[in-house]
């Protein structure tokens, strides 16, 4: 029988969607993808119907925009991703002895988030935006943008080696 505790711990582990239970929510996709899909919309109808065409184009560009940034963060599931990187951090070449996960899991994080934020930009054309990024949640860690590029691209190319094995017979990742 788990205790209150262990349930916590497990839900937190299955990411579930705060209003629907369901596991694997990915609000930051969601959220990203209805700004953009807001604002798009928004600047469209406002330059054909107007002040009231640009408020209704920007509820349409919403909804839109935040079903197109669903399904993009969920071809990441960042359980998935976070358990890979803690087994395997401390394999990778940029790997300094002594560093623990909790030095490196933001940058990855900022890796493999960034890949379905950015979606058509390269690595390199979005990593000024990925060092804000990462800047903004790295907290205490000693790990400078300097060092976190490494795991925040070994993330990001891992999403890219995930989608193209996805989409092969068999689908495996």
């Amino acid at each position: 029988m788990a205790t209150n505790n262990q349930k916590r711990d497990i839900d937190k582990s299955a990411n579930r969607d705060p209003i629907t239970g369901t596991p694997g929510a990915h609000p930051v996709g969601v959220g990203v993808g209805a700004a953009a899909g807001g604002a798009a919309a928004g600047a469209a109808a406002g330059t054909v119907a107007g002040p009231v065409g640009t408020i209704v184009g920007a509820a349409i560009g919403a909804v839109a925009g935040g079903l197109a940034g669903k399904a993009a963060a969920e071809a990441i599931d960042p359980t998935v991703e976070d358990q890979f990187w803690k087994e395997n951090f401390n394999s990778e070449p940029y790997y300094k002895p002594g560093r623990t996960y909790a030095d490196y899991v933001q940058a990855y994080r900022t890796g493999y988030e960034g890949r379905a934020r950015y979606g058509a930009k390269s690595f390199d054309e979005a990593q000024r935006d990925l060092e804000i990024d990462y800047n903004k949640r790295r907290g205490t860690t000693g790990v400078s943008w300097d060092e976190a590029r490494h795991p925040a691209r070994a993330a990001w190319e891992r999403v890219d080696r995930s989608k193209v094995s996805s989409s092969a017979p068999g689908g495996r990742r």
